[in-house]
């Protein structure tokens, strides 16, 4: 299959000099851009890109899908992020397959529909009660849709009769979770060079997890070569609670049961010291940044331009849907933008520096070379603006900044995915939307009604 990406208006491409090409064609074959260039080539599909900007796939580096099913829920709008758990795990307990297939076709379709073309999901809920398919059901989901996929199998044995937070009725024991753990990995991870399948091991934070199943993770994790993600550093109540348990700040603790390195990322990384992002920077340990999700939960600001200019790999993530009420990494963007702006005023990070954290920013974060920016050899992901409209007039300056100062207020006009076209104009070809909505609904309202018995 070949597709002739034809006379772009502009190809902001994020490779390394940041090159932004006018009235150029992008050759896709197959899964890959073969191409960039002044020439025309014949071609299964062509596309008129003489009014649209291209820019790189946007990667989402830290998720939590389920959650789509708990959003706008008037009682939990003003909690912080401890008791904002609490509530929720109560209704979070009652998740069963169908719950996981649906809430990950919605979230992940608000994605594909926003640009975004990498998921990775930190799914780390699983019942005691019965048997879990969920990280299956969510690789379903990703293949039905067509999106690239990182699957974590997260997991929680430290409930609240052993001094965690979450209820017994949501936590495994360490044999079960490394068991699956295992399977996953055996049956999904693909590490070959534009997988569109990947698994990640990750726990879920520091007072959802014992020690020895943090340790036995990471030497699992090493001995498959998939990597290791968990939450960390996101709230003051969370570093209280290392300090008081374990006597270490969070990323001592993290660093103890040997979780650092260049296989490592840490969602929101809010609260780390001069040392700590020292630290980071010298074992080149990554970051998933969540701006909407740090504001809802009065979190705090990510030192994110610090950690950009120490070399901290970091990747942009719009968080659980509970945590933000949608699935939107330009909304992230422009959002990480403005939020540098107010901390750090003339030193915050540049547009085109943000925008490079939501594509190749991400990419490195998730270990990958193959994603990331638009240049040959990549794989085909892509998203593309018609900007001959009203609401972009006076804003032709820099394409490149478009996204962050202006933003996008719509669906993108196209989304391509591995040289497949999952989206045009801002509709998804892979799936019937109206027919999922049905669906989605009747299984969200399925998962609401257990709650309310």
């Amino acid at each position: 299959m070949k597709i002739l990406i034809k006379n772009a208006k502009a190809i902001i491409t994020m490779n390394k000099n940041f090159d932004v090409f006018h009235g150029y064609n992008i050759l896709i074959e197959d899964e890959k851009i073969v191409e960039i260039s002044k020439n025309d080539h014949p071609a299964d599909k062509v596309i008129d890109a003489s009014k649209m900007y291209v820019y790189p796939g946007l990667i989402n580096t830290h998720h939590h899908l389920y959650q789509t099913f708990s959003r706008n829920i008037p009682d939990v709008q003003n909690l912080e992020l401890f008791p904002w758990l609490k509530y929720l795990y109560e209704m979070w307990k009652n998740l069963e397959d169908n719950t996981i297939y649906y809430s990950s076709l919605v979230g992940m379709s608000d994605l594909v529909k926003n640009g975004c073309t990498t998921v990775f999901d930190h799914h780390y809920v699983f019942r005691s009660d019965s048997e879990c398919h969920f990280i299956d059901e969510q690789f379903k989901a990703a293949t039905d849709l067509g999106v690239r996929f990182h699957a974590s199998r997260g997991s929680m044995n430290l409930g609240v009769d052993d001094g965690g937070l979450p209820p017994m009725s949501v936590v495994q024991t360490k044999e079960q979770i490394l068991a699956d753990s295992e399977r996953v990995i055996k049956k999904y991870h693909d590490p070959s060079k534009y997988s569109m399948k990947q698994v990640v091991l990750a726990p879920c934070s520091p007072f959802s997890v014992t020690d020895d199943l943090m340790a036995d993770s990471a030497v699992l994790a090493r001995k498959y070569g998939v990597r290791l993600h968990t939450h960390l550093c996101e709230t003051i109540d969370e570093e209280n609670y290392c300090l008081e348990r374990v006597g270490l700040r969070p990323l001592a603790y993290m660093e103890k049961l040997g979780w650092i390195g260049p296989d490592v990322w840490f969602a929101h990384g809010i609260h780390f010291n001069d040392d700590e992002l020292k630290l980071l920077a010298k074992t080149k340990t990554g970051v998933a940044h969540c701006p909407i999700s740090n504001q809802k939960l009065s979190s705090g600001i990510a030192r994110i331009s610090e950690m950009y200019k120490m070399d901290i790999p970091v990747g942009l993530a719009v968080d659980g849907s509970a945590s933000n009420d949608g699935s939107n990494l330009l909304e992230e963007l422009r959002s990480a933008f403005l939020l540098q702006r107010l901390k750090y005023s003339n030193d915050s990070m540049s547009s085109k520096e943000l925008l490079k954290v939501a594509t190749v920013g991400g990419a490195r974060v998730l270990g990958r070379d193959d994603i990331g920016s638009l240049e040959v050899d990549k794989a085909a992901d892509l998203f593309m603006i018609d900007v001959e409209k009203l609401e972009y007039i006076g804003t032709d300056f820099d394409p490149t900044a478009v996204l962050t100062t202006v933003g996008v207020k719509q669906p993108v006009d196209y989304t391509i995915i591995n040289g497949k076209v999952v989206v045009e104009n801002g509709k998804i070809l892979t799936i019937d939307e109206k027919e999922i909505y049905q669906k989605a609904m009747k299984s969200f309202k399925e998962f609401i009604g257990r709650y309310e018995k």
